[in-house]
């Protein structure tokens, strides 16, 4: 289910990654394994090999294949229906306000002002963040920004959300609420997290945990949704 996972694929020192699919919960563990340009070579998210996956992005179907061989209109179909970003920065657009921040994979699809602000609010309303809807990025505390980049994520309906170190940049106790919103997101609406992190105590709570040292992959535990 992992394909071309090599010395390109992982930095060096590489500890823990576990992802699970389908209806499942999916966490990985470490920076540089998930990109911000989704699928492509070298990062690891590229090289997931969709075999026994059934991700649809605009009725095409993916099952059967690796996502690091998209190109052109159909890589960014793909990118932007089918799978969402966490990041640990938040690349969150700082002068701009939250909703404007959430709904920019609905303009880049082309989705239609009103329908971008309903889509919006509803996406912040998931996480109770619909009283920040105004606000400009750079008033929000580090969870609230978490939690918009969440909605950002959740915004376009994705059947896959890569998260690369979602706590990282978080304190405990904030984590911990962004972590139960991540669980609850797969819980409630089967979307697959594929979770980057050195958190050994967020990496036991996945169904699946695979570990990469040096660019291999030295252990897994646990089964697939």
């Amino acid at each position: 289910m992992l394909s071309g996972i090599g010395d390109e694929c992982a930095h060096r020192g590489v500890d823990l990654t576990s992802w699970t699919r389908g209806g499942g919960r999916a966490r990985s563990g470490r920076p540089g394994l998930a990109d911000r340009k989704g699928p492509r070579p070298p990062c690891l998210a590229a090289r997931l090999e969709l075999r026994d996956l059934v991700f649809v992005a605009q009725g095409e179907p993916l099952d059967g294949t690796d996502a690091g061989t998209l190109r052109g209109r159909r890589l960014n179909r793909t990118r932007n229906k089918t799978f969402g970003f966490v990041f640990q920065q938040f690349f969150l657009t700082p002068n701009a306000t939250v909703l404007e921040n959430v709904v920019l994979p609905l303009k880049i699809a082309g989705v239609g002002r009103a329908e971008r602000k309903r889509r919006g609010l509803a996406a912040l309303a998931e996480l109770d963040m619909q009283d920040k809807a105004k606000n400009k990025a750079t008033a929000l505390s580090g969870g609230q920004k978490q939690r918009a980049v969440i909605a950002r994520a959740l915004v376009n309906d994705p059947q896959v959300i890569f998260a690369d170190e979602p706590t990282g940049n978080l304190d405990s106790q904030t984590g911990a609420v962004v972590e139960d919103i991540l669980f609850r997101l797969n819980r409630e609406h089967g979307i697959t997290l594929i979770v980057v992190t050195h958190d050994d105590d967020l990496a036991a709570r996945c169904d699946r945990r695979i570990q990469i040292r040096d660019g291999v992959i030295v252990s897994e535990e646990g089964r697939a949704a």
